[in-house]
């Protein structure tokens, strides 16, 4: 490494120490005190399990003891020049050890599998615990997990061929990159590392993502009300009122053309209107998750009316969307308001919390009472924490692998457009978020009738009687699909279910020629989860085009004449879309 490289290396090494402590003086101590002591408790029931049973350990230890010599022998018989079976592979779909220098060099092979069986024994042995209750059991899993993936070898250059001989032929020059973008990612990270997974300043709203052509119709505190400019001649009489969730901005629904699902309906002739939420900042710190249903999902319904003339719209939700859109639906039934929502569609929503997937080893009372402190104290839950938090479940794939590329080999970010709305992160209003931890995940209130109140309204959504078409996603790790399915069957009225392939996002955004297919079938009001799938049919291709044929078999009436825009109205996608919370400064950039 040159002097200059050397003594680069040096300085970006400082800047990210002082980064690093300003850092620590900000995260959400309660939050991690919490989570230890829970993780803490855990441990300990695990091992007065163990004692127990203590047989059970001690054969699992012994076969992995006897793994890891034949191991060692094969490495020794491989330096050899002998062909060896491996005792265990990276599991399908592993691209960490894609390199051929981990098969290929007899040690770095060693290592590998070391690792591997390593893994292997620590997660399998919190399956051990037989007496354990599957709620310790599961943060147990999670956690083990985590700490496994962490410290695996290629995210060391010691360890990691490929890092190593990169190390040597640039000199050092890889960590120096890598240091100066870790340096920047601190800057715009909130607590927790945020690493960079793409070039925020390639892309443009409004000219490269979220580029349908439309208007700001509406303004309120909470959202804007974008309409989107026609493409037919004449459109469905019914308009189409869009629900993004407000944990996340709205343009994954309109990313680029060719995966756009408000072009694909505006294309269908639909009139579509879409809800842009606001970016909240300490002015929303009183903003709860009842303001979401009144001031945002039925204010923006009657302003559906006043801005097309019709009082009766075809709704969508998604996500966290859909629970505020399927709420408001309660509450406009028990307040005997007049029904404006004729069908509602619903993404990816959970309504039965019983099954939160992975987010559940965060969902216990002292984690939740932490949580609530932290929300309290701070006003707002920053985005980028939860970005972080949704990463770590797919930490391999969403996490070290940014790590490695970034920090070690010194990679660029990459410019994708599904990363870009993925790194564009939103605020969480503290009340709202603590509501949601606490009254949907913990007490599961949404589906107990009367449990849950919106203005002091209670809320029962058996008394929903719009019809509903549910799309879930057999991979989805965020909404589960049997959980979701259940949801589904708190409502009345009739209801169709879609299971899509792949997961959260791409088996929503599916445009017709994509890759994933669906399952789809009738009996979606008597049957439970597993005897719906039993007798569901797969269909190749997209259900976009089966949803659509949905929407026109709600209504006989005619199309009418195609719905222009004031063009003296601003531009789509209008001001609460571009507020950024990760972007650094130019003088962030000359101090790196």
């Amino acid at each position: 490494m040159s002097s200059g490289s050397y003594k680069q290396l040096l300085d970006s090494l400082m800047h990210c120490n002082e980064q690093l402590l300003e850092l620590a003086k900000n995260q959400g101590q309660h939050t991690s005190q919490a989570m230890m002591q829970k993780s803490l408790e855990d441990v300990s029931k695990a091992m007065n399990e163990g004692m127990k049973h203590p047989e059970n350990l001690i054969e699992h230890q012994v076969n992995w003891w006897q793994s890891q010599l034949q191991l060692f022998q094969n490495a020794m018989l491989k330096q050899a020049g002998q062909e060896i079976d491996p005792v265990i592979q990276p599991p399908k779909g592993d691209r960490r050890f894609r390199d051929p220098q981990w098969e290929d060099n007899p040690w770095y092979d060693y290592i590998k599998q070391a690792y591997l069986l390593t893994a292997k024994n620590l997660l399998e042995t919190v399956d051990q615990f037989e007496d354990l209750d599957e709620e310790s059991k599961e943060r147990l899993r999670f956690f083990t997990r985590q700490a496994v993936n962490a410290l695996a070898p290629s995210n060391f250059i010691g360890s990691n061929p490929e890092l190593l001989q990169l190390t040597m032929e640039s000199g050092g020059d890889n960590l120096v990159r890598g240091l100066k973008q870790m340096a920047k990612d601190m800057m715009r990270s909130a607590g927790t590392l945020n690493v960079s997974m793409t070039d925020e300043s390639v892309f443009t709203l409004g000219e490269d993502l979220a580029s349908t052509p439309g208007k700001v119709v509406h303004q309120s505190r909470l959202y804007e009300l974008l309409q989107y400019s026609p493409s037919t001649e004449t459109v469905a009489k019914r308009p189409i009122l869009i629900v993004p969730p407000f944990v996340n901005k709205y343009y994954i629904l309109d990313l680029r053309p060719e995966n756009s699902l408000v072009k694909y309906l505006v294309d269908q002739g639909h009139t579509v209107l879409m809800i842009s939420w606001v970016n909240p900042d300490l002015s929303h710190a009183d903003v709860d998750f009842e303001d979401f249903v009144v001031d945002g999902v039925i204010d923006a319904l009657l302003a559906v009316e006043k801005v097309t003339g019709e009082a009766e719209v075809n709704a969508v939700g998604y996500c966290i969307g859909g629970t505020a859109l399927t709420t408001a639906l309660a509450y406009m039934a028990a307040k005997r308001m007049k029904s404006r929502v004729k069908s509602a569609t619903l993404f990816t929503t959970i309504l039965d919390f019983a099954q939160p997937g992975e987010l559940g080893v965060f969902i216990n009372d002292a984690v939740v009472t932490a949580m609530e402190q932290q929300n309290a104290e701070q006003g707002v839950m920053d985005g980028r924490q939860l970005a972080v938090t949704f990463s770590l479940l797919r930490e391999n794939n969403l996490y070290w692998n940014y790590y490695v590329d970034g920090y070690l080999k010194g990679k660029s970010p990459v410019a994708f457009d599904l990363l870009h709305w993925n790194c564009d992160n939103t605020n969480v209003a503290g009340k709202t978020h603590s509501t949601m931890l606490r009254r949907f995940y913990l007490n599961n209130e949404l589906i107990q009738p009367g449990a849950f109140t919106v203005r002091g309204t209670k809320i029962d959504l058996g008394k929903i009687t719009t019809p509903t078409y549910f799309v879930s996603t057999v991979d989805d790790h965020i909404a589960l699909w049997k959980g979701n399915y259940e949801g589904m069957r708190q409502l009345g009225g009739k209801k169709t279910f879609v299971l899509g392939e792949s997961g959260h996002i791409a088996g929503i955004i599916n445009p017709p020629g994509g890759k994933y297919g669906h399952y789809i079938a009738s009996g979606a009001d008597e049957l439970n989860a597993d005897e719906w799938l039993a007798q569901a049919k797969h269909n190749e291709g997209s259900w976009w085009p089966a949803w659509n044929q949905w929407l026109g078999s709600l209504t006989k009436a005619k199309p009418v004449p195609a719905r222009e825009l004031n063009e003296a109205l601003p531009d789509a996608p209008g001001e609460y879309v571009q507020v950024r919370l990760n972007s650094t400064t130019a003088k962030d950039e000359e101090a790196i």
